[in-house]
């Protein structure tokens, strides 16, 4: 069975350089679980392991666990909240090192962009630069911008960008505000709060309520054939989308559609089985049995057409996410929509009917 990847991570060694100069608050809480030994680490392919490979070792990995395509993007700490001429050319470069491996393996490859965000307008043509030359199905956004959140109008040439190319955008998680990050997950030993302003908790809690303020903000109904794509299982949403279908209904929220309406018909959500790169795959639940729910929550909302697979490379276990889903006990229809099908649907997939139909746009 083909299996396409959505969420699946590499760096540049100048853009983590970056980061930390600018003080960029997850490369510090990085920093801080790397001294606590959370993740292995190896200086020559960078933390975790594996980030900097865009070549034989990645396709290796894929090899092993039975991945036939990984869909490339930069993750936070990105070059996208960095002073926006930096941000440019940086953004710029890492989506050219993305493209360089997708030349060189065009069968196991394909690239969602990394954007300059404070630089709106920039962002909107780097995405059409990647999109139209070598052929990018997308772009992941790191969540909020320095604190600001893309429902700002500020924004939207992004969205605008996206709708026209009829690309998706995955909107990845990022660490909470500071503030947020004070209030809600400090008082414990600097590993235990940095861990539950992320993993633990914060990335999730906080990628859920971006989406809802993009909902609540009209994002989707100024570009209603935008599509957003969100790990984990759906994040928050799954378990969050009745209590916010009842929270604002028509009359109240000035919106063309229900809460419920805008996820089944602008949001994917992704699975995950949840292991870390470090963890022995079924170790601590060999049924997955906490996975799967979560599976159940994300599938009830969304629709099993609107599920696509993740292992969250390197971060997560590729190992763990291929065995998980190989377990979960769903009809083999299902299986191939998720491993495959709705992502070809999604992505225009494959790339010379994209590539026709983007030149003649």
């Amino acid at each position: 069975m083909k299996i396409i990847a959505f969420e699946e991570h590499y760096e540049l060694p100048v853009i983590h350089e970056a980061a930390l100069k600018a003080n960029d608050p997850y490369a510090q809480v990085l920093e801080t679980l790397k001294k606590a030994g959370h993740f292995p680490n190896d200086p020559k392919t960078g933390f975790p392991a594996g980030i900097y490979d865009l070549g034989k070792g990645r396709i290796a990995a894929m090899d092993e666990s039975g991945i036939d395509v990984q869909i490339l993007s930069y993750p936070t700490p990105s070059a996208e909240r960095l002073d926006p001429s930096l941000s440019r050319d940086l953004t710029r470069q890492a989506n050219d090192a993305a493209a360089a491996a997708m030349s060189k393996y065009p069968d196991r490859f394909l690239g969602f962009a990394t954007l300059p965000m404070l630089d709106p307008t920039a962002a909107a043509r780097e995405l059409e630069r990647t999109v139209r030359d070598p052929h990018f199905v997308g772009a992941l956004l790191n969540g909020h911008v320095n604190g600001r959140y893309l429902d700002d109008k500020f924004f939207w040439p992004v969205f605008e960008s996206a709708e026209a190319l009829g690309v998706p955008i995955y909107l990845h998680i990022q660490i909470p505000p500071k503030p947020v990050v004070d209030a809600y997950y400090g008082g414990f030993t600097p590993e235990v709060s940095a861990f539950l302003s992320i993993a633990g908790s914060g990335w999730h809690i906080d990628n859920g309520v971006h989406c809802l303020r993009l909902i609540l903000a009209g994002v989707f109904d100024r570009f209603p054939k935008l599509q957003i794509i969100v790990g984990h299982h759906l994040e928050i949403l799954s378990w969050m989308a009745w209590r916010a279908d009842y929270g604002f209904p028509l009359n109240q929220s000035g919106l063309k559609r229900t809460i419920k309406e805008y996820l089944r018909e602008n949001f994917y959500g992704g699975i995950l089985a949840g292991e870390y790169l470090n963890q022995e795959p079924g170790a601590m639940d060999k049924s997955w049995s906490l996975s799967y729910q979560a599976y159940l929550g994300m599938v009830n909302t969304v629709g099993v057409d609107r599920v696509v697979f993740t292992a969250d490379y390197p971060y997560g276990s590729i190992k763990a996410a291929r065995q998980f889903f190989d377990q979960m006990p769903i009809n083999v229809n299902e299986k191939e929509k998720i491993a495959h099908l709705n992502a070809e649907r999604l992505l225009g997939l494959g790339q010379n009917e994209r590539s026709k139909a983007v030149a003649g746009r």
